[in-house]
């Protein structure tokens, strides 16, 4: 630790060429940070929390729609605890770039199927009772400044009305929070009863169910069964769990983690690159200074460490005040809610990131340092800088 001021005071040496590696470390990794929040936006649903639960589709694809007399087969076969459905909407509010995450539900049931919805009890006792009411989430609340009370219309790019009109009317009778931090608030829930009678056509079709079952260890076994209860059928069905559910819809963006490596490689690379150049160039400047420092005592080894210390300093200042912005950034919300709803760094991507930048010190600096150790004083008394 007494080293420090002398590192400290080596690096000042030249302010603007520390200044621009620090910045070119920084942006490196406020980039990374982004990434990690676009990839926890994308994958919120990809968690072990839904381990006991399965997802019902139809076999050919989730566009084509299952009956919703399928509800009591499910809940029939041994093992599972209850059967929800859900179809998808394609609603969006007064543009058809301001799409909103709607599904016709049954609330009660929905609600006790995704306990991460929390939702205050005299909301839950206005939905029921409101034919046309919906509740909405947090996130989509705030990015339409909508209140409880409020007589919304949203248009589907699916589903028309038996006027032929597709806006449908509804009554925002609640606005729900997210158990947890991850928790998607995004969404706009209404009921299936007045869905089902209102629509044009596939009445009596939903689109996908969720079941519950008793033992996550049984969930395998029991997708089979389910399958096989509708082997032969006009629409037979493949169940999996809700995981992968999930993640074939994050997919179709593409490999989030492939994605990301293939961007902050080059960009790191890059900057490992920049970096030791600069301690290089630090070391070759300071020959003579070394010299004095080995004929003043210094050994090879703590001339490396001093060596190594700088560059180390400087990504670990420039990594952890990129990691710092992308956080507080991220903090304060969804850049863009409609189309990453949850938005923030998660607290692993925020460690690996401090073990980056330490790494990247570490090799950035290491043969500099190698190159100032191996450094003869007499040698180095005996150039010019």
């Amino acid at each position: 630790m007494k080293f420090i001021y002398l590192v400290w005071r080596n690096l000042v040496r030249k302010k603007l060429r520390t200044t621009l590696t620090v910045l070119s470390i920084l942006i490196a990794f406020l980039l990374y940070g982004f990434l990690g929040a676009i990839r926890q936006s994308l994958t919120a649903g990809v968690r072990t929390d839904g381990a006991d639960r399965l997802v019902v589709r139809h076999s050919v694809s989730i566009t084509q729609m299952l009956p919703a007399a399928y509800k009591e087969h499910i809940e029939r076969i041994q093992g599972v605890v209850a059967a929800v459905h859900q179809s998808w909407f394609g609603g969006f509010y007064q543009d058809p770039k301001n799409t909103v995450m709607s599904m016709p539900v049954v609330p009660e049931e929905y609600l006790a199927m995704f306990p991460d919805i929390v939702l205050a009890k005299v909301a839950q006792k206005d939905w029921q009772a409101d034919r046309t009411g919906a509740v909405v989430g947090r996130t989509t609340a705030n990015r339409f400044g909508w209140r409880v009370g409020d007589r919304v219309t949203l248009k589907s790019s699916i589903w028309q009305r038996e006027n032929g009109s597709n806006a449908w009317e509804f009554n925002i009778v609640g606005i729900y929070d997210g158990a947890k931090k991850d928790t998607d608030t995004s969404g706009f829930y209404f009921r299936y009863d007045y869905f089902d009678e209102g629509r044009a056509y596939a009445k009596g079709q939903i689109g996908w169910y969720t079941v519950k079952v008793k033992s996550a260890s049984h969930a395998g076994k029991i997708a089979k069964e389910i399958d096989a209860e509708f082997a032969n059928s006009a629409c037979e069905t493949k169940a999996e769990p809700e995981g992968v559910f999930a993640q074939g819809f994050a997919q179709q963006v593409g490999d989030i983690g492939a994605m990301m490596i293939a961007i902050l490689s080059p960009v790191f690379f890059t900057i490992i690159l920049v970096a030791g150049n600069t301690m290089a160039q630090a070391v070759r400047e300071r020959t003579e200074e070394l010299g004095v420092l080995k004929a003043m005592g210094f050994t090879n080894e703590l001339v490396f460490v001093v060596v190594l210390a700088e560059s180390t300093l400087i990504s670990v200042l420039g990594g952890l005040t990129g990691l710092g912005f992308a956080w507080l950034i991220t903090s304060r919300g969804s850049l863009a809610p409609g189309m990453f709803p949850v938005f923030f760094v998660p607290l692993r991507d925020l460690v690996i990131g401090v073990g980056l930048a330490f790494v990247l010190g570490l090799v950035a600096g290491v043969f500099p340092a190698l190159q100032a150790m191996k450094l003869h004083t007499s040698t180095a008394l005996r150039r010019q800088t």
